[in-house]
């Protein structure tokens, strides 16, 4: 239960006032914890009008404030529901996650529910024992210096090496995307629209989006999508860090050794801009692609856990309603390194 006077609300979209208190929020957790509590994909959705899919669970204390929020993301039929919550750090220890856990259930459309949290904050884990959920997938965070030395890695012959274009390989580029990761819940099947509101990011950088390139027909093969965090002067200004945000090949291209040349690229690039440090995600259960991480010195940093629990009973009186979850997962890696990665 919450405390007298907060109260549990839904709806489709925020207006530009409560879309200001949520991202107050967020801000005010990510500030207390270290970590964000919600992924880029829930921030990229707030920031540029929302998917028209979320349904955003919000709780007010008694003074009007925004106690807490929750997003819920109930387009995969396959795997349920998932959500992410944060809770203002004056407001904890009130019962307002658990008032948002409840509503999340009651309007997840079959019952089922996972739950997301970013790092390993005791309170995330505390909750999801209390309502019986069990841990169903994590997610390391890998870090390696980029101080340290690269290792080689040429570019296959017949093969060279270009930027993204603005404008002119989105549509290239999501095709290839889709090919590459045609059997990954998350970063499989893209739009053109994903990327497009990537491009609005004050973190986007085509220079750093580099993209392998048939040299016979032009055709692309591979990619890899960097990004810095820590850049952008945010509220939550910090030395920046490089991440391979996305690396996949073609299907058609792969055991060529583009996977590898492409890794380097990427790392190279980054030291070049001055970076220090570099991060991916990967899936714990793919185990394949950490062995291939440790070798080229990518050491485990953190984790993002999701907790799921089936077979929920629903609360008539309260109601459903329902969005995409994007986290990073990996596919197994062909040796020694043809593997893609993605967040």
């Amino acid at each position: 239960m919450t405390e007298p006077g907060e109260q549990l609300s839904h709806q489709d979209e925020l207006d530009l006032g409560e879309l200001a208190e949520v991202l107050s929020l967020i801000d005010a957790a990510t500030e207390a914890d270290g970590v964000s509590p919600v992924s880029e994909h829930v921030l990229l959705h707030l920031r540029h009008g929302g998917d028209g899919e979320a349904d955003n669970l919000l709780v007010h204390s008694v003074d009007g404030r925004l106690a807490g929020y929750a997003h819920l993301d109930r387009t995969d039929l396959v795997g349920g529901s998932s959500a992410e919550l944060a809770v203002h750090p004056e407001h904890r220890r009130r019962g307002v996650a658990g008032a948002l856990v409840r509503g999340l259930e009651a309007r997840s459309p079959d019952g089922r529910l996972r739950l997301w949290a970013h790092g390993q904050l005791p309170g995330a884990r505390a909750l999801a024992d209390r309502f019986g959920y069990r841990q169903a997938r994590v997610l390391w965070q890998m870090r390696r210096s980029l101080l340290s030395g690269l290792p080689t890695g040429p570019m296959p012959q017949g093969v060279e090496l270009r930027t993204f274009v603005v404008g002119r390989d989105e549509q290239a580029w999501t095709k290839l995307n889709n090919r590459a990761f045609a059997n990954h819940p998350d970063q499989g099947g893209w739009s053109v629209s994903q990327i497009q509101m990537r491009e609005k990011e004050t973190w986007f950088d085509p220079e750093g989006f580099l993209l392998a390139v048939d040299t016979a027909d032009g055709r692309l093969l591979g990619f890899h999508w960097t990004k810095v965090h820590g850049r952008d002067g945010g509220p939550h200004a910090h030395e920046p860090i490089g991440e391979v945000y996305a690396l996949g090949i073609d299907p058609s291209a792969q055991g060529r050794g583009l996977a590898p040349a492409l890794t380097v690229a990427g790392l190279r690039y980054l030291r070049n801009l001055g970076l220090s440090q570099v991060m991916l995600y990967v899936d714990e259960a793919n185990t394949g692609a950490i062995r291939v991480y440790e070798r080229v010195g990518f050491t485990r940093w953190d984790v993002d856990v999701s907790y799921r629990r089936s077979g929920l009973a629903l609360d008539p009186a309260i109601g459903r309603r329902g969005q995409e979850e994007h986290h990073p997962d990996h596919e197994e890696p062909e040796e020694p390194f043809d593997d893609q990665t993605e967040h």
